[in-house]
């Protein structure tokens, strides 16, 4: 049975990896409140604090959002959208706040002739091919 199933889009991971340097200091007390029961985690205590400044300055983001006209969370590129996109005579313009993805079914030839520009504040998923051949055009 499970020969037949078949995974029509990739489930895209909910979040993206980061890498940051913290002073020996700050490190340390992110580590006590984690050892007397605060956080669970190094993590836990990161993702915390971005939230509370992210909510912090919530009025300020969502200002930005609307004059920098960014569409928000998960927007989905397939070859059958910008297939009509170029079919038309039009390109994409593609801003976004969250995860921006490309579908594998989509050539660089493809994406070169839909796809004016891209802008994403959060991540960017597409073949190795596709961002090569929109290099020039992302943000």
């Amino acid at each position: 049975m499970a020969a037949n199933v078949h995974e029509l889009r990739p489930k895209s991971p909910d979040s993206e990896k980061i890498t940051i340097n913290l002073g020996f200091m700050d490190l340390g007390h992110i580590d006590l409140m984690v050892q007397d029961g605060f956080y669970a985690n190094r993590t836990d205590f990161i993702r915390t604090a971005i939230r509370n400044q992210l909510d912090r300055h919530a009025e300020v983001v969502r200002k930005s959002v609307a004059r920098k006209t960014l569409d928000l969370g998960l927007r989905y590129f397939g070859r059958a959208e910008l297939e009509a996109v170029r079919d038309r005579g039009e390109v994409l313009h593609i801003n976004i706040l969250g995860l921006a993805r490309i579908g594998d079914d989509v050539t660089p030839e493809l994406a070169q002739a839909a796809i004016a520009s891209v802008t994403v504040l959060g991540a960017l998923h597409a073949s190795a091919e596709v961002r090569s051949a929109l290099r020039d055009r992302i943000r």
